[in-house]
């Protein structure tokens, strides 16, 4: 139980940081302030490390991982291009970072509850994840 819990949690992470990297690449294009591009590109750089340590644990138990839901995905990327094409503003960029970033805290929160017989190792990564997710909506609050 706790060896099947901390890969579904550690593939839930993989899924989250994967979003959260695309979602950040996704707004980038469109920063106009050169202090939020660089709260985004930090937070990028976090997400891509902790991605590479995720990725090391699921390796420990021959798993290749999870990417995020396709549609969820598609719908993300959909929502952000037409919110930036109609208004593409910092306001906006940091807006969604937050709706996202709520998103992931909300469902990685879910899954620690979920997963309870997970590893304590798995279970830091996940608060690690939930932390720079949280820090990141703490930096976008000067822009909204």
């Amino acid at each position: 139980m706790i060896e099947q819990d901390t890969i579904k949690l550690l593939r839930e992470c993989d899924a989250g940081v994967k979003m959260g990297v695309s979602a950040i690449e996704d707004v980038l294009g469109y920063v106009h302030d050169g202090e939020l591009e660089q709260k985004l590109q930090t937070s990028r750089r976090e997400h891509v490390a902790l991605a590479g340590r995720i990725e090391a644990e699921l390796n420990r138990f021959r798993d290749v991982g999870k990417d995020p839901n396709p549609i969820a995905a598609k719908m993300s990327w959909i929502k952000t291009n037409a919110e930036l094409m109609m208004n593409g503003t910092d306001q906006t960029v940091a807006s969604l970072m937050t709706d996202g970033c709520n998103m992931g805290v909300k469902s990685l929160n879910r899954y620690l509850n979920e997963y309870k017989a997970a590893d304590e190792q798995s279970k830091d990564i996940a608060k690690r994840l939930i932390h720079l997710e949280e820090q990141l909506t703490g930096d976008m609050r000067a822009y909204l």
